[in-house]
C-alpha cells in the first residue's frame, strides 16, 4: 500500500507524531482523541493516522474503579472485550495496513520503544456490556465545582451507536454527545461541588461491550 499523502495532510501528521506523547494533561480528552484518530484511520486506511492514534494512546494510564451502573435491562455477555483499545492494537492495524513498509515499521518501531513524557491517568469507572437499545445509568459521582470534569465512553464495536448524557442533582441536562458513533465525550464545568449522573445509551440494534473514562 502507498503511503503517499498530500503535502499538507503529511506535514500535518510529521508534526502530530513528533509531538510529545502528552499533548495534554487530560488523559480523558487523550483518550477520546486517539479514538477518533484511530477511527479516522480504519475509514481512510491510513496507517500514519493509526501511528499517531498509538503514540497518544500510550499516554494514558487508566486505573480500573468498581463503580457498575444500574441497567435497564439484562447485560449481554462479552468475554471478547475487557479493555480500553490498546496502543500495540493500533500499531498492529497501521503495519497492516501497510505490509511491508519499512517507513511505516520504523515509525511503529519508534513508538513502541519510546518513553512516556509525564504519563497521564484516568479512572476507568466501568468496563462492562450493554444490551442492543439499552441504558446503563451510574450513581452521581462527585465532580469539583470550577475544575473541568469530562466523562468519555469507548465502545468495542465500531457499529455501535452510544451516547452520554450528564445530569446535575436536580436532574438538569448540563452535558451530552449523541452523535452516530461508538464514542461520546462530554465536557463541562460544575458550578458547585455536587453529585453529578451519567448515562450511557445505545441507541444501535447490537450489544457492546464499552469503557467509561472520567476525571
Amino acid at each position: 500500500m502507498s503511503c503517499r499523502l498530500s503535502t499538507l495532510s503529511a506535514l500535518s501528521l510529521s508534526a502530530l507524531i513528533l509531538l510529545p506523547t502528552t499533548l495534554s494533561a487530560n488523559p480523558v480528552r487523550n483518550a477520546e482523541l486517539s479514538a477518533r484518530l484511530y477511527e479516522a484511520a480504519v475509514d481512510l486506511k491510513d496507517p500514519m493516522l493509526a501511528i499517531a492514534a498509538a503514540r497518544l494512546r500510550k499516554s494514558v494510564l487508566a486505573r480500573r474503579v468498581d463503580v457498575e451502573p444500574v441497567k435497564d435491562g439484562p447485560a449481554p455477555s462479552d468475554p471478547t472485550y475487557d479493555r480500553l483499545m490498546s496502543w500495540q492494537d493500533m500499531l498492529d492495524t497501521a503495519r497492516e495496513l501497510a505490509p511491508g513498509d519499512e517507513v511505516i515499521a520504523k515509525l511503529a518501531e519508534d513508538v513502541k520503544f519510546a518513553g512516556t513524557k509525564g504519563v497521564t491517568s484516568g479512572e476507568v469507572y466501568s468496563i462492562t456490556t450493554i444490551r442492543a437499545g439499552g441504558t446503563d445509568s451510574y450513581p452521581p459521582m462527585t465532580y469539583t465545582g470550577g475544575e473541568y470534569a469530562d466523562v468519555y465512553i469507548e465502545g468495542a464495536k465500531s457499529s455501535a451507536d452510544l451516547n452520554v448524557f450528564v445530569r446535575d442533582k436536580q436532574g438538569r441536562l448540563v452535558c451530552s454527545d449523541t452523535d452516530i458513533s461508538a464514542i461520546a465525550y462530554c465536557g463541562w464545568r460544575p458550578g458547585a461541588t455536587e453529585g453529578y449522573t451519567v448515562e450511557v445509551k445505545n441507541k444501535s440494534g447490537i450489544a457492546t461491550s464499552y469503557s467509561l473514562i472520567t476525571n
